[in-house]
């Protein structure tokens, strides 16, 4: 079974987030979900029952304490996720998020007993240069840091090509498997037998093309999962692939 999970970023509101989520559930759906921190309560209450899982979109290092607007992995937990991003682009670009904060987030939502999907992926420069394959190595690297128990909190590695993220553009089908092949590889390499999903501006019209390659074994969807009918069409090339 192809996992879809749905990165809503920071975006809806209430109402629609329990919209959007209560047709999953009516649907007997099963996409992870990662709606923004004030949406969370909401939206856990409204899958309940149901084969939907509710993650996070970040998390704070620090385990609780006087950290103004981070929220922790334990907070996290207690308002009904099981799992996080950790190393989204948005955060590593964005935000400047390297190695060491990142290797802090991954132990710290490990701790905590949140499953993992950790993000990989290259700029443009980067993928022209020829680097795509020596960064997204170099950033699964910082799985190596883990130890054991902690790996086995790795519920997806997804790779997100920066320069095909909201821009409408996206990796072809041989492009992500080339990718996610070398990336197979290096977690073998670990010891980590995590999925690998592939992000990078999904929709309904390339989604069951890149679900069929051997190493895509699922997608991490933006913006086509704001809207139900392109993440239930994305979800049906899943279960169909």
């Amino acid at each position: 079974m192809r996992i879809v999970a749905a990165n809503w970023k920071m975006n809806l509101r209430r109402q629609s987030a329990l919209e959007l989520a209560s047709r999953l559930k009516a649907d007997g759906r099963q996409c992870w979900l990662f709606p923004s921190f004030p949406l969370l309560p909401a939206v856990a209450q409204a899958i309940a029952g149901s084969g939907l899982l509710l993650g996070a979109q970040d998390v704070s290092p620090e385990e609780d304490g006087a950290f103004t607007g981070d929220v922790s992995a334990g907070q996290l937990a207690d308002a009904g996720c099981s799992l996080v991003l950790v190393g989204h682009s948005e955060r590593r670009h964005g935000h400047g998020e390297r190695h060491p904060l990142l290797l802090r987030k991954l132990k710290r939502a490990a701790a905590e007993g949140l499953k993992i999907v950790y993000c990989v992926g290259e700029t443009l420069a980067e993928r022209q240069a020829g680097r795509a394959e020596t960064v997204t190595g170099e950033q699964l690297g910082t799985l190596q840091k883990l130890d054991e128990s902690e790996r086995a909190m790795i519920a997806a590695v997804a790779y997100e090509p920066v320069w095909a993220i909201g821009t409408g553009e996206n990796a072809t089908p041989q492009q992500a498997q080339e990718i996610h092949a070398g990336l197979r590889a290096a977690l073998q390499r670990l010891g980590i037998s995590a999925p690998l999903l592939y992000g990078g501006s999904v929709k309904p019209d390339n989604a069951r093309e890149l679900l069929t390659q051997p190493d895509v074994a699922g997608v991490l969807v933006g913006g086509a999962s704001l809207d139900y009918e392109s993440l239930a069409a994305i979800d049906n090339a899943a279960m169909e692939a």
